[in-house]
């Protein structure tokens, strides 16, 4: 689970991106943090870039990789 020290730097958000679960190597959508739905593993990933492939790290009960955002990083203009 993401951590965090002050509160004040979150806002909650509805957002349905944060309920979509993206493949291994898929194209990241947002700058942020993911976290995989089934073994709860977090990573970093900026937009644009790709998620870690499936091969990166193996589930022990080996469901499959699927990154979902709990975070997203916000760029003011």
């Amino acid at each position: 689970m993401a951590a965090y020290k002050y509160a004040q730097h979150f806002v909650a958000n509805q957002d349905p991106e944060f309920d979509r679960s993206h493949l291994p190597g898929s194209i990241v959508p947002y700058s942020g943090i993911y976290r995989c739905t089934n073994c709860g593993d977090e990573v970093a990933c900026n937009k644009h870039t790709r998620f870690p492939p499936q091969n990166h790290r193996q589930h022990r009960t080996r469901l499959p990789i699927r990154w979902r955002l709990v975070a997203a990083a916000i760029q003011r203009p």
